[in-house]
């Protein structure tokens, strides 16, 4: 079984294949059923039966068997599924046939009792035909007389009627009742009774022509009126060019009427008595309405005339150039820019009101300049938002300054804000102004606002107008005002406070690590900005911030250390070296010297971080003044106190500044504490150095030097990068002191101790 089973399962799959693809059988000779195959038409059980048991073995029996009873058991089981899905439509479906029945069955009663009725009717319609046949003729000839008999009266009424008309001022009523008998009364007017109506038509139509032109001439009469009056006398045969220009010309009154009360209530009532949304409400209502209606009128009047197209498009144009002129002195006038949304809307029922004029008028300019006007007024809102945020960032400095220049007052009372907080105030001030300006002008790019859609607030407005014209110059007034403080005349910085030279310097710099990017990623984000055009950088914004932090760090630490520099040197220049006393103290000047420096130490650490120092000696605070009793000052002061002197010292003072390191006093400073105390020591110790060079000294004059240098450097080496520098600075100044002394007898370094350590 298992071998028949097998040689003839491949010929099936060929034929169920065959049949799947729809393919053409191949060409062979046709075979004689198999009546040993199970799936069959011609299967024999019996010959199976006797075939399986000559051909297998017991075993093989039993399977086969089991082998069926599975398959018989799958295909009961797909019986079944087969009946249970297809129940439901075999249900319905028998459902439908039997509705379908019952509803030919009626409509099969209703076609018989419609073929009754059709039957019925027929031949009642035939009996009423037979019955008028004869009079049919009569009828007809009675029918046209009755309507030629209400012409006539119709005729003969017609002056009794239009005069009514004319009494009642129904002009319509009248020219449609003459313009329908004109026709009859010309083609009859041989006859004297047609003649006499004809005449007396034409008379009473002359008066209400004289009345319609009246209508021109009066002052009162609407544009609606206007035009009914026009399409009237056209009709009376009126020649069109002459009212086509009084059309216009009375038009022309009444909008100019309009024009005349908004240039009154621009004249007459200030800005705050009415607002410009009522304003433009009132320009829209009455002259963009009339205006409207006018050019309808025209156009239905007179459209088969292209002539005259021409006429009214310069006559628009006209008025609307006079209309726009009084709108853009009202748009002036909106100075403050606190609420804008007054402002937008008003802009946005302008722009919306005259697009019914491009529709009326397509080749008018009027749309384009109206939106000219509008863009021109989001311009100048622009420029004023700019000014009123430069006017708001000159206030906030004048209050800073005002905040430093408070005297602190006693414990008991609040003390005046500190540099971190006036910075962070002045930070958050400008930075809030800047999201309520970019909020109010959003509002011209709101999805509602009609002309938000154009191209160019889609586009300029947004990269040009807000982020290049607004907050990019906004950023660059802010570095350029700042480094104008660099700019003050004067050794002492002129009137600008050296603390706000430090704060702008710290707000500058904060601008260009993180405000200035936010602000514009602000910018892009609400405004949804496409570079299409060029735009300035933020890279390069923040270079500018950056350069003018720079510039107002060096200024402050030059204004500093000029001021410290001019303690110094009237402290040299007023005092007499040559005669002076020996030395018993420290000079006030150098304490006042030491406690600015600390206190300006304690002023920049509020704002800068600390910075890089180089390593210390161990013995910084302790140095014994060893600077002055270097080799080199050994040989400079050789001559006074040792007997022969082995070679020239100013040759190896001069060897020695050869190979020393050159300090550069005015280089830039870097943003940390550090540096900038560096920059100020520099800046005074060459000052004092310099002073000390241009004078003469005494013994003791030099011993003054040497104890005032001793205490500078106790404490001035512990402000700066490198205490080196520091110790190289008041060598040089000892040194030369020493070199400009008439008798150069250096102090003890012990004696020199004491004294500082006392003082």
């Amino acid at each position: 079984m298992e071998a028949e089973s097998g040689s003839s399962s491949p010929g099936r799959k060929r034929r169920l294949l065959r049949l799947y693809y729809s393919a053409a059988p191949e060409p062979q000779q046709e075979e004689q059923p198999d009546p040993c195959d199970i799936n069959g038409a011609q299967f024999d059980p019996e010959l199976y039966l006797n075939k399986l048991r000559k051909e297998c073995s017991l075993n093989e029996l039993m399977d086969q068997e089991s082998c069926m009873v599975r398959q018989i058991r799958s295909l009961d089981s797909d019986m079944q599924t087969l009946v249970y899905e297809n129940y439901n439509k075999f249900i319905s479906a028998t459902d439908t046939i039997r509705k379908m029945k019952n509803d030919f069955k009626k409509m099969e009663d209703e076609m018989d009792c419609l073929s009754t009725n059709m039957a019925a009717i027929t031949e009642f319609s035939a009996r009423i035909s037979g019955t008028l046949q004869d009079q049919h003729a009569q009828i007809t000839k009675l029918s046209g007389v009755h309507t030629l008999l209400r012409k006539l009266q119709f005729l003969f009424e017609l002056p009794a009627r239009l005069n009514k008309c004319l009494e009642l001022q129904a002009y319509a009523q009248a020219v449609s009742s003459h313009c329908r008998a004109r026709c009859v009364l010309q083609q009859y007017s041989h006859m004297p009774s047609f003649r006499g109506i004809q005449d007396d038509c034409h008379a009473i139509m002359e008066r209400l022509a004289q009345q319609l032109r009246q209508k021109f001439r009066d002052g009162g009469t609407s544009a609606k009126e206007l035009s009914e009056c026009v399409e009237l006398l056209l009709q009376l045969d009126e020649p069109a060019e002459e009212l086509c220009d009084k059309f216009l010309s009375h038009a022309q009154t009444r909008l100019e009427a309009d024009l005349q009360g908004l240039e009154a209530e621009l004249r007459d009532s200030a800005p705050i008595d009415t607002d410009i949304l009522e304003f433009i409400d009132r320009g829209c209502n009455e002259f963009v309405s009339n205006l409207c209606l006018v050019i309808a009128s025209y156009q239905e009047l007179f459209v088969n005339r292209p002539q005259e197209g021409e006429l009214l498009l310069v006559f628009v144009d006209t008025l609307a150039a006079r209309y726009f002129s009084l709108v853009e002195r009202r748009i002036q006038e909106e100075k403050g820019v606190g609420d804008n949304s007054l402002l937008v809307r008003a802009l946005d029922r302008f722009h919306r009101r005259l697009q019914a004029v491009s529709k009326l008028l397509p080749g008018s300019a009027v749309p384009s300049q109206g939106t000219e006007i509008v863009i021109q007024a989001a311009r100048e809102r622009i420029k004023q938002y700019l000014s009123a945020l430069q006017s708001f960032y000159l206030d906030s400095l004048t209050d800073v300054r005002q905040a430093l220049a408070a005297p602190r007052g006693p414990p008991g009372k609040e003390a005046p804000p500190s540099l971190p907080d006036l910075l962070t105030s002045l930070s958050n001030s400008i930075l809030n102004q800047i999201k309520s300006v970019l909020a109010s002008v959003h509002l011209f790019t709101a999805k509602d606002i009609t002309f938000s859609s154009k191209p160019y607030f889609k586009g300029e407005f947004c990269s040009q107008g807000v982020r290049e014209g607004l907050v990019v110059s906004f950023i660059k007034f802010i570095c350029q005002s700042s480094r104008q403080f660099c700019e003050s005349a004067g050794d002492r910085g002129g009137s600008t406070p050296p603390v706000l030279l430090l704060l702008l310097s710290r707000l500058c710099l904060d601008f260009e690590t993180s405000t200035i990017s936010y602000i514009l990623t602000l910018t892009d984000e609400q405004f949804l900005v496409q570079h299409h055009s060029p735009v300035t950088a933020v890279t390069a914004l923040c270079a500018e911030a950056r350069e003018a932090a720079q510039k107002l760090l060096n200024h402050y630490v030059k204004v500093q250390g000029l001021i410290i520099s001019q303690m110094l040197r009237k402290s040299v220049e007023t005092r007499d070296w040559v005669n002076t006393i020996e030395p018993r103290n420290v000079r006030a000047v150098m304490k006042r010297v030491v406690e600015d420096t600390t206190s300006i130490d304690v002023q920049v650490g509020l704002l800068y971080e600390e910075g890089v120092r180089k390593a210390h000696s161990s013995d910084s605070s302790k140095r014994t003044f060893s600077v002055y009793s270097s080799s080199r000052q050994q040989i400079r002061y050789a001559p006074s106190y040792t007997p022969s002197a082995p070679m020239d010292t100013n040759l190896l003072s001069n060897i020695h500044k050869l190979f020393s390191e050159r300090i550069d006093i005015f280089s830039p400073v870097e943003f940390n504490k550090v540096s900038v105390l560096t920059g100020i020591i520099k800046i005074s110790l060459k000052t004092f150095l310099e002073c000390v060079r241009l004078r003469t000294f005494g013994r003791y004059g030099l011993q003054q030097i040497q104890v005032d240098c001793h205490y500078l450097q106790m404490y001035l080496w512990r402000f700066v990068s490198d205490e080196n520098l520091v110790h190289f600075l008041l060598d040089e100044i000892v040194g030369s002191a020493a070199h400009r002394c008439l008798d150069p007898s250096p102090m003890e370094q012990s004696v020199i101790e004491v004294i500082c350590e006392r003082g």
